[in-house]
């Protein structure tokens, strides 16, 4: 485990709390609260990312290069 020093707005900080509160809220859940809305903004930053990048290219072309490396990995060695 690494111990983040976060400072966020008292608002948020409140908004949280108060939800954790209202849903049976116990320690350590504002930690898995956090652990998994950075996970989930990390993810969807990453997949903009993979749509910019690939928004120049044809949507079949990429939806074919995809089915051919699955059938690819399924066909094996």
């Amino acid at each position: 485990m690494v111990r983040w020093n976060i400072t966020i707005p008292e608002e948020t900080d409140r908004m949280v709390r108060a939800f954790l509160a209202r849903n049976g809220g116990k320690k350590g859940d504002l930690s898995r609260f956090v652990d998994e809305a950075v996970r989930r903004r990390v993810f969807e930053l990453t997949v903009q990312q993979v749509k910019d990048r690939n928004a120049g290219y044809d949507q079949q072309e990429i939806l074919k290069l995809v089915d051919d490396e699955v059938d690819a990995v399924r066909a094996g060695p």
